[in-house]
């Protein structure tokens, strides 16, 4: 997802202890990514080997951050079969996972008894709430940021309920 890297590198960069972040979208139209998932449809993928060609400067950041201690946690809710978009998504996230961040998926029909926020999160030290707010096609609009207590216990209580349930990265096969 696009959105302001600045506003999220201040957001991450100053976590002293976990971030977590729930992802529930089956597309983002992403203009970074566009060339990308293009490629992606046509079968390439990134190189193992290849760190420097990874995603920019996001893996840079988790790694920063996770090297002192800081716990990421990504939870990906997904339609199975997967989007176009999850199944590019979910062949680089090995990338991610070599960042730092911990990486589950959720299939969206085990959902159903959970309650989930309307709009994709990243939520730090329990407490301060940024929303991606994204259009119907998927395109990042803007970042809504909350303190308030009521909204950060229910997305905690919702990203904890898709964490115990998701199947780590390395055990998902799209």
């Amino acid at each position: 997802m696009s959105q302001s890297l600045t506003d999220l590198s201040d957001l991450i960069g100053s976590v002293q202890e976990q971030a977590v972040h729930l992802e529930m979208r089956d597309g983002y139209g992403v203009g970074n990514e566009i060339d990308g998932f293009a490629a992606g449809k046509e079968g390439h993928r990134l190189d193992p080997d290849d760190r420097a060609s990874w995603w920019r400067p996001w893996l840079d950041l988790a790694h920063e951050v996770t090297a002192k201690g800081v716990v990421i946690r990504k939870a990906r809710i997904v339609s199975e079969p997967v989007s176009d978009y999850i199944a590019f998504e979910h062949s680089f996230t090995f990338a991610n996972v070599a960042g730092g961040e911990q990486v589950r998926w959720f299939p969206r029909r085990n959902a159903s008894d959970l309650a989930l926020p309307g709009n994709d999160f990243w939520l730090s030290a329990g407490r301060l709430g940024q929303f991606n707010i994204i259009d119907g096609v998927g395109r990042w609009v803007y970042t809504d940021q909350t303190e308030e207590p009521a909204v950060a216990a229910h997305c905690a209580a919702a990203f904890e309920a898709v964490w115990e349930r998701g199947i780590p990265h390395e055990k998902y096969a799209v």
